[in-house]
């Protein structure tokens, strides 16, 4: 495998930059922390503390509030007669276009189907076949066979959390809500030691606070909120990445943001989330076509409507460019209202109450920014570049998603890895690592306001049309907003007023610029990225990932560097898990 370039030294011993918060005021010892409570973090939460370590769950708002609760469509698995793992496979890295980690997909689609079955001896309850009794498998882009599960039609998500929280309850796991995520606390060696936080209202912790712990799990979710429009829930911030980075970890593949397709057109002035119209509506049949009726993904990829998510995307970006519009339309009529009641009850609920009945009238939709293919760098085992730190779901790169993420490939990501990283975990001698040293906050605040500038930078020049003009106005505009705040710190010894909208704002203007970075480097079209201004493949010269950190020095710049070849790049952690225990 290959490795980062010979200036991208190896992560973990930290970049000294740190939010400005107050110091914890209180704090709890464990020896596992989990910070998020999608399906990623209450999978290794569980596993975790069914052998025996003490697990504490912090979740940035309820328990059930995460970004898995939304999923719609389902989750992918060979679990259909004639499907096999292989099959699975060679779909995923289709989609992926030449950057997927094969080793970890393999991993993902042969482990898959036996995880999807530990979740359902969990609690979950999925769609069966009134005539068989077997799980109800669907179709959704980019697949060549049915093989997704789905839960109350299209409530898969909202399934998955409830049995989850349900469990987690059960189990007695302690668990802290309303709590963002600050920093991550490393010991003198560049180790974990835990996870500074602070809790948003009253109750048995108020404030800053600390968690001890010599292992941290991140499954904060995806970072959707730097755009304007998306489907991820208010609190995708992207704050994993940014503590990570913040902690001296590497990131991955961050230009790969998945715009779904047919998220529902609300107006050309709306913002923050956006009800998606799952891709399942497309795999029973529902066609796209513009304001005439014309059907105009065919002839552009041989799946038609479902060719994998990039492509439909830029299929209706295309048409809508040519004709001037503002969206196009998503044709399901033809369903009928008992299909649409009985398989799509949540998305014929969301389109009536915006003022659509999809049962008579053709859906308006247009894309949205949606998932993170690439994330916080990972080995097979959830292990990132920092002693003590791991990522997983969304917050993570994994190779498994490549350029491109494969519909449903997410909620197995998060089942497969959240269980490969309780067990890694798990495997080691319990340690007890020194206490996390504090670090003098360095890097400024931004000014709440800021996150709304920084979504419409976003939206205007590294949305799903980018160029290296589009890209250049971009980060220049991100560079100004960081500029100033760091200006303002070194020589007035100003900074904005600690709390949740500018800790939100500051992780936002962080990830957004390693976006940016990244997309302006990667001068091709690939999977998810697509520039205008090369719109072809470039596999001689960009088959490669692009491997970025935060430099401690240069007023806290951007270190991109490329990888030698599509391999995904091997995770060196500096200290061995032997000297963990010891």
């Amino acid at each position: 495998m290959s490795t980062p370039g010979r200036d991208l030294p190896s992560g973990g011993a930290g970049t000294g930059i740190r939010l400005h918060a107050p110091a914890p005021g209180w704090s709890v010892d464990a020896d596992v922390v989990v910070v998020g409570s999608g399906v990623a973090g209450l999978t290794a939460a569980l596993r975790c503390a069914a052998a025996g370590r003490r697990t504490v769950v912090v979740t940035k708002a309820r328990l059930d509030d995460g970004s898995t609760r939304w999923a719609q469509g389902g989750i992918a698995a060979a679990l259909g007669e004639g499907d096999t793992p292989e099959q699975h496979l060679d779909d995923t890295l289709v989609a992926g276009a030449g950057l997927c980690d094969e080793a970890a997909v393999r991993l993902l689609v042969t482990e898959g189907p036996d995880a999807v079955r530990r979740l359902i001896a969990t609690g979950a309850v999925f769609d069966t076949s009134a005539e068989t009794g077997e799980i109800e498998l669907t179709r959704e882009g980019g697949h060549h066979r049915r093989r997704i599960a789905h839960a109350g039609g299209d409530a898969t998500g909202a399934e998955i959390s409830r049995a989850l929280v349900e469990a987690v309850q059960a189990a007695g796991i302690r668990t802290v809500e309303n709590a963002l995520v600050l920093d991550l606390l490393q010991d003198a060696r560049g180790r974990t030691a835990g996870v500074t936080l602070h809790v948003m209202g009253e109750g048995q912790h108020d404030g800053v606070g600390a968690v001890h712990a010599p292992a941290v799990i991140l499954a904060t979710g995806g970072m959707g909120q730097v755009f304007s429009a998306t489907t991820n829930p208010s609190v995708s911030t992207g704050d994993g990445v940014a503590l990570a980075l913040r902690a001296g970890a590497e990131v991955s593949d961050l230009e790969f943001v998945q715009f779904h397709p047919t998220v529902l057109f609300l107006g050309p002035d709306a913002e923050g989330q956006q009800p998606l119209v799952s891709e399942a509506v497309r795999g029973e049949g529902a066609h796209l076509v513009d304001a005439d009726g014309v059907r105009f993904m065919l002839g552009q990829h041989e799946l038609a409507e479902l060719a994998p998510r990039d492509i439909v995307a830029k299929g209706i970006m295309r048409r809508m460019q040519e004709q001037g519009a503002q969206h196009m339309y998503l044709d399901a009529r033809h369903f009928g209202a008992e299909m649409w009641e009985h398989r799509f009850p949540t998305i014929l609920a969301a389109c009536r109450a915006h003022g659509i009945d999809p049962v008579t009238e053709p859906i308006p939709v247009a894309p949205a920014a949606h998932y993170a293919s690439g994330g916080v760098r990972t080995d097979l085992h959830g292990r990132t570049t920092v002693p003590g730190l791991y990522a997983c779901g969304e917050v993570a790169c994994t190779g498994v998603h490549g350029a491109n993420r494969l519909a449903s490939n997410s909620l197995l990501e998060g089942l497969v890895f959240a269980e490969r990283i309780a067990d890694d975990i798990t495997a080691q001698a319990r340690s007890g690592n020194g206490p996390g040293i504090p670090v003098p906050a360095t890097g400024p605040l931004q000014p709440a306001g800021a996150r709304y500038e920084i979504q419409r930078i976003m939206t205007n020049g590294a949305g799903v049309l980018r160029s290296a003009e589009s890209l250049r106005t971009a980060a220049e505009a991100l560079e100004g907003l960081y500029a100033t705040a760091l200006n303002d710190l070194e020589a007035h010894g100003k900074t904005a007023e600690p709390g949740v909208d500018t800790w939100e704002a500051t992780n936002l203007l962080c990830v957004a610029r390693v976006l940016v970075a990244a997309a302006q480097r990667r001068v091709e079209t690939r999977g998810c990225h697509w520039r205008e201004d090369h719109p072809e493949r470039d596999d001689a010269g960009w088959r490669r990932h692009l491997v970025v950190r935060l430099s401690a020095t240069e007023k806290r710049a951007l270190v991109v560097v490329p990888t030698d070849s599509a391999d995904f790049p091997s995770v060196h952690v500096p200290l061995s898990t032997q000297s963990l225990e010891q």
